[in-house]
């Protein structure tokens, strides 16, 4: 594992604080926090990161994390993610998925990327928008987070206003609903009531293990359309 550094050059008349991010490797799993940084530096630095990067951040009260996730962690977004779209699609939910795009908000000078995210009462207000801005726009409906690292931050995703936050971690699902500016633990999602998805949804990840994906993906549609057939 390679040893890494931020290097920070804080200017004297301006503030302006430069770093010099491409030098820097974060072991996955691992993270760094920087503090006090301005809505315009954390700008510069999702600039400077560009879009295709293996790094995630969140920016909160001016502090600003960078974490590069575990390949654990990567599997389990894409396994879930697949089977929330396959729920949707089964139940003819439209729905706009956005992976891990960048949410923030200057006013509220918040920023998160989730592990994965989806528009579905709200797809329509977004649909076909290449940049989205959550001054104007609304927030996904639907957060996913894996915690592998304990990554989750709530209150930004409060304070953006998602309504629901899936976080999966040590094979749980949990599922939190947005009440009076906090999360709530509930046992069945708002966006699908009728199914036990805290119980389900880990099932069919550890499954994918023994069976491999495809296999699972067509049983678990099979059990929408089985379970559909109950309501």
């Amino acid at each position: 594992m390679r040893d890494f550094l931020w290097i920070i050059d804080i200017k004297s008349q301006d503030q302006t604080m430069l770093l010099e991010l491409k030098r820097f490797d974060i072991p996955p799993g691992q993270k760094i926090l920087l503090k006090e940084v301005t809505w315009d530096e954390f700008e510069q630095i999702l600039d400077e990161l560009g879009e295709h990067r293996a790094s995630k951040i969140a920016y909160h009260h001016h502090t600003l994390e960078i974490m590069t996730p575990l390949p654990e962690h990567e599997r389990n977004k894409e396994i879930i993610g697949d089977l929330i779209k396959i729920l949707l699609e089964e139940l003819d939910i439209e729905c706009y998925p956005l992976g891990s795009t960048t949410f923030k908000n200057e006013l509220m000078q918040q920023g998160i990327e989730p592990d994965n995210c989806f528009y579905i009462e709200n797809e329509a207000k977004v649909r076909g928008k290449d940049r989205l801005d959550l001054t104007i726009d609304p927030p996904p409906d639907l957060a996913l987070e894996i915690d592998v690292t304990s990554r989750t931050h709530r209150e930004i995703y409060s304070i953006l206003g998602v309504p629901e936050l899936w976080r999966f971690e040590k094979g749980e699902l949990q599922i939190n609903v947005l009440e009076n500016g906090n999360y709530t633990e509930v046992e069945y999602s708002p966006h699908f009531p009728n199914f036990p998805l805290k119980q389900i949804i880990p099932k069919y990840v550890k499954q994918v293990k023994t069976v491999g994906r495809n296999k699972t993906m067509k049983a678990f549609r099979t059990w929408v359309n089985e379970q559909s057939k109950n309501f």
